[in-house]
């Protein structure tokens, strides 16, 4: 499987070289979905090393579980649920450890959730992933540029964005089109 054929690939054919050993498709899964996994403990509240503590947690469990996914195409849902969880675990253990508060908290993290996750949830967590998919394999300006205007906390002015990429600030806007343009083709 070539780079960018890694970077393209299905998360199906991902988790089967995974399974085989390819390094560059667990590299590929990983940079896919660390943001995601990243961000849900974030939105519970948990500092950066408490997010890190859960993306650890949550990669280790898939190297662990790899062979007993079953069904491959899903591993994002996969990675969701286990990131909730280890979320969920963190705060517990915090709220235990400001209120004392232990045994049935223990013992509750260890009751498997078997409640489907809701279908509004699974559709966001694939279209995420279906864009930062196309975007990963854009060029490295449109990549650079689209990630800039929207994926940031608060987007650059057009002047910043220039400055960074090294553009006419006139040229950003027909550059951001064009880029989205492009996205757009790899997402249908």
């Amino acid at each position: 499987m070539t780079k960018k054929g890694v970077i393209e690939a299905s998360d199906a054919a991902l988790v089967r070289a995974c399974r085989r050993g390819n390094e560059e498709a667990w590299e590929a899964l990983v940079h896919r979905y660390q943001r995601f996994v990243h961000s849900i403990p974030r939105r519970a509240g948990l500092d950066d090393d408490a997010a890190a503590d859960v993306f650890q947690e949550v990669f280790v469990a898939l190297v662990q579980g790899l062979d007993k996914i079953d069904d491959p195409d899903r591993v994002g849902a996969w990675i969701l649920t286990t990131a909730k969880r280890a979320t969920w675990r963190t705060v517990r253990r915090r709220i235990a450890a400001r209120t004392g508060q232990t045994t049935l908290d223990e013992e509750a993290e260890e009751v498997p959730d078997v409640d489907p996750l809701p279908e509004s949830v699974l559709v966001g967590v694939e279209e995420q992933h279906e864009v930062r998919t196309a975007l990963d394999g854009l060029d490295e300006r449109c990549r650079r540029l689209l990630t800039m205007l929207f994926y940031t906390q608060e987007p650059p002015a057009y002047g910043e964005v220039a400055a960074e990429l090294g553009l006419a600030e006139g040229s950003v806007g027909p550059i951001r089109a064009r880029c989205l343009e492009r996205l757009l083709r790899r997402l249908h």
